[in-house]
């Protein structure tokens, strides 16, 4: 099979086309066969479901967990991964779009979920709302039960936002903190920052409270409001080997 290796830490020189074995199949792991790709995660069909309870052919994703790092990530023809890490699913999308919805659903939802831990009846300002993420955000906010504001910098894309879902779109020109207060008084419930640390401090006066929750885009935790976020959250980005992660 052909795959894309790193022989070393540097620059995309590093990176390798070359001709490796067809990974086998061992119990807890099924083989994928590759359609799109990215960092840390890959879309495909099911090549040898293993004892997975998977069929042969069906399409599936994986994500996240150790992929690309204690084990070859998706830059192949084919990956074996475990069965743990794999989202069966069926549509009729084309390759090339389905393989941005992994990420960005997994995403908005732990952002939801996890990072936010909203509820139903709660509300949620979106900053970004627009984007994939806060597309897909907006959704699942609705589906959760809480009430969606979202920002756009476009005044043409506010109808948009409201065909998604959004309950109240903003229009975004630098600031939006006294907009949201005019349609929540006492603050959003939490609020999901997409655009960039310069926004963040609008944002945090927009749901300010102690009940209240903020989660930063390039934060890994809810947002300390105590605290400076540096405009990047450094990741560990240790050398690799073998199968680009």
């Amino acid at each position: 099979m052909r795959a894309v290796v790193l022989s070393g830490p540097g620059p995309v020189e590093n990176l390798e086309l070359t001709e490796l074995p067809v990974p086998g199949v061992k119990p807890g792991w099924v083989r994928i066969a590759v359609k799109v790709f990215g960092l840390n995660e890959a879309g495909g069909v099911i090549d040898d479901p293993s004892d997975s309870g998977l069929r042969r052919g069906q399409q599936v994703v994986a994500m996240m967990g150790d992929m690309g790092r204690t084990y070859d990530g998706g830059y192949a023809q084919v990956t074996v991964v475990p069965t743990s890490q794999v989202v069966p699913f069926e549509s009729d999308l084309p390759w090339t779009t389905l393989a941005a919805v992994g990420e960005t659903l997994q995403t908005a939802y732990g952002s939801l979920t996890t990072g936010l831990d909203l509820r139903a009846g709660q509300t949620l300002l979106i900053r970004g709302g627009t984007s994939g993420v806060g597309l897909a955000a907006a959704g699942i906010a609705k589906d959760l039960g809480a009430t969606v504001l979202a920002t756009t910098r476009q005044p043409e894309r506010a109808d948009f936002l409201a065909a998604h879902g959004v309950d109240h779109p903003i229009v975004d020109k630098g600031e939006v903190a006294a907009q949201v207060r005019r349609i929540v008084p006492d603050g959003v419930d939490a609020a999901l920052e997409l655009v960039g640390t310069p926004t963040l401090p609008d944002t945090l006066k927009g749901d300010e409270g102690a009940r209240h929750r903020l989660l930063h885009r390039d934060a890994v935790e809810p947002v300390d409001r105590g605290a400076v976020l540096p405009d990047r959250v450094p990741a560990d980005r240790g050398p690799a080997d073998g199968v680009l992660r």
